[in-house]
């Protein structure tokens, strides 16, 4: 099977630059997996796919505002994106322009209460960087980081807990569980009400999202690693959801790839976690996951390949297409699609 194979014409305006004032009020296309139909609706009408007994699974990871913009000593303006934190100080980081961020070169961030030294160059370019400051790190990011927001978005976000879900609490991600950004508070509450679970799982998304498939056969495509885990307690809502006989629904690629990950042979959970580097495309055999909630994807993408895993590349590729004509918000600050 092709990259090729999950191309999609999409308009350059239809790129959502920007999030809704109300989180629910994006549209909602509902994809019916096994007849290929298409509903169009809004996402608080979630509510009208799930059903007492059901269980939605959400990632509640945080999103780090990792981007960092600083200046050498010399003047010369830099960036530093985290990916990874390696511990004692050290993290694994995206910089640019690379060629002035090798190893021994230092950078000041703000006005000096956060500085930084290269540390190591790794074989795929990105560097190893040892952050010197005084108090908590994170107390610190909040001061001076800025979200990293994905390349494709080029406005300005005025307000950042926009790219953060509301049961966001994991602190660990370089970027959004976009599918999770739809809910409010009051939805989930409405949702809980009428007798479905919610259980959360932790995946800290990397940057390795983003990157496009260069594979010219999927199969040569190698998954960046990502760390995901699931508690005692969600691992019993879980269990007690799948003895029950309700179906478990995942918000968003990351809690698919995270339950699909760490599923036991026996279809059952226990708490775990593990570095995953699980790719899932059509011919994959889900074990976990009966429903999907999540945004429309870039052509060609991995994600793209898992939807069509889920759902018939044919059915994704057609129901992309209806929303192209209806003019839908595509990636992370678009609508979203239910598919059952």
């Amino acid at each position: 099977m092709k990259t090729s194979d999950f191309w999609y014409d999409l308009p350059e305006e239809l790129i959502a630059q920007t999030p809704l004032a109300q989180r629910d009020s994006s549209r909602l296309l509902a994809l019916n997996r096994e007849t290929g139909e298409v509903c169009h609706r809004h996402f608080y009408d979630v509510i009208d796919y799930l059903q007492p007994g059901d269980c939605l699974v959400m990632n509640d990871s945080r999103v780090l505002p990792a981007r960092l913009l600083g200046h050498r000593p010399t003047g010369g303006a830099v960036e530093v994106l985290l990916l990874r934190d390696l511990g004692d100080k050290k993290w694994e980081c995206l910089c640019k322009p690379g060629r002035k961020m090798q190893v021994g070169n230092e950078v000041i961030f703000g006005n000096g209460e956060l500085t930084a030294t290269v540390t190591a160059v790794q074989d795929d370019g990105n560097r190893v960087v040892e952050f010197h400051y005084e108090g908590i790190f994170l107390e610190v990011l909040e001061r001076l980081g800025k979200m990293p927001l994905p390349p494709y978005i080029k406005a300005e976000l005025q307000d950042q807990e926009r790219y953060q879900t509301v049961y966001s609490r994991e602190v660990g991600s370089a970027a959004a569980p976009t599918a999770g950004l739809h809910f409010t508070n009051d939805l989930l509450e409405k949702i809980r009400k009428m007798g479905v679970k919610t259980a959360f799982v932790t995946l800290h998304v990397g940057l390795g999202t983003f990157r496009p498939v260069k594979a010219e056969e999927i199969t040569d495509h190698h998954m960046h690693s990502e760390l995901c885990m699931i508690s005692a307690e969600t691992a019993e809502i879980l269990n007690e959801t799948k003895r029950a006989g309700g179906r478990i629904i995942c918000v968003g690629t990351t809690s698919c790839r995270t339950l699909e990950s760490l599923v036991g042979e026996d279809g059952f959970f226990e708490a775990k976690s593990k570095w995953t580097e699980i790719f899932i495309y059509p011919g994959y055999q889900f074990k976990a996951m009966q429903g999907l909630i999540t945004n429309f994807h870039l052509p060609e993408s991995t994600l793209v390949m898992l939807v069509s895993a889920f759902a018939g590349r044919e059915n994704v590729l057609n129901a992309y297409e209806e929303a192209v004509r209806e003019k839908y918000r595509f990636f992370s600050f678009g609508d979203a699609m239910f598919i059952g």
